[in-house]
């Protein structure tokens, strides 16, 4: 396993992979949420910093237009492919990130997909899976995987929604943290149920929701309730050996920090779990 950090694709490319390769990382999520961005010139900045310093891009997190509130009550109006509304714009935004994807020799794009619906036999239910089995088949066709983050919905009603896509180039980007701040599952557990779809893990750390319409608290990796040592031993056996990506939702000279700690904190755990293997 390789550490990682999410970095942002925006007009200083170069300064975002030197600092990454300064602070000892080998791999990294390439974040987006202005497909203006999705350009030629960008992608070949992209290409040319990673070769010069080293940097395996091993997903384009791919976000999309309009609004976004992150909590219980308008969080289900406004996030990601559920609210009607925005599909269409949200849908072309994604297959825009799929081809910038293309341009830059990146295999998965990961994104919210919204709170899935818990009803199978809705209509709106049927309408989410419809469109993202449109989105899958794009990316299919040009030979990329379509991959879910994780935290909105239960792990059975997001295995379900990937069953019921039925294309087999879905799969699982697992933020151990985002099933505690929704409240949606144990991310141990949660392991039994994705298995073989995940694709890319976050580290990142929190506390359960307090309140019925707010999330839980993020917290620096090692503070708040994912217990790494178990969710890196059972990932192990369940054979997944890609990049840990460290997120830390805030910004300035404590993200950073933040993120160093949390790097020092997860190589120890990784390190004992290769000599017990």
């Amino acid at each position: 396993m390789k550490l990682g950090v999410i970095i942002p694709l925006n007009n200083n490319v170069d300064a975002e992979f030197s600092r990454l390769n300064q602070l000892g990382f080998e791999t990294c999520q390439l974040n987006c949420w202005d497909d203006s961005l999705f350009t030629d010139e960008n992608a070949n900045k992209v290409i040319s910093a990673a070769k010069k310093y080293g940097i395996t891009i091993s997903a384009l997190w791919c976000g999309w237009q309009g609004p976004a509130v992150w909590d219980f009550y308008d969080g289900p109006l406004t996030l990601g492919l559920v609210p009607s509304e925005y599909r269409a714009i949200r849908t072309k935004n994604l297959m825009t990130g799929v081809d910038f994807a293309e341009k830059i020799n990146v295999t998965d794009i990961v994104t919210h997909a919204g709170f899935l619906p818990e009803v199978p036999a809705s209509s709106q239910y049927n309408e989410v899976i419809s469109v993202i089995r449109y989105l899958a088949q794009y990316c299919k066709s040009k030979h990329k995987y379509f991959v879910f983050e994780t935290g909105q919905e239960t792990p059975v009603t997001l295995k379900r929604a990937i069953e019921d896509i039925g294309t087999d180039n879905l799969g699982i980007n697992l933020d151990p943290a985002n099933l505690i701040l929704y409240g949606k599952a144990n991310p141990i557990d949660a392991i039994d149920v994705f298995g073989r779809y995940i694709r890319g893990v976050h580290a990142k750390d929190g506390f359960y929701p307090t309140d019925g319409k707010n999330l839980g608290i993020e917290v620096p990796v090692g503070e708040g309730l994912v217990n790494f040592p178990l969710l890196i031993s059972k990932l192990k056996k369940f054979g997944y050996d890609g990049a840990i990506t460290i997120e830390r939702e805030i910004s300035g000279e404590k993200q950073i920090a933040d993120i160093i700690k949390a790097k020092t904190f997860l190589e120890k755990i990784i390190e004992q779990e290769d000599i017990r293997c």
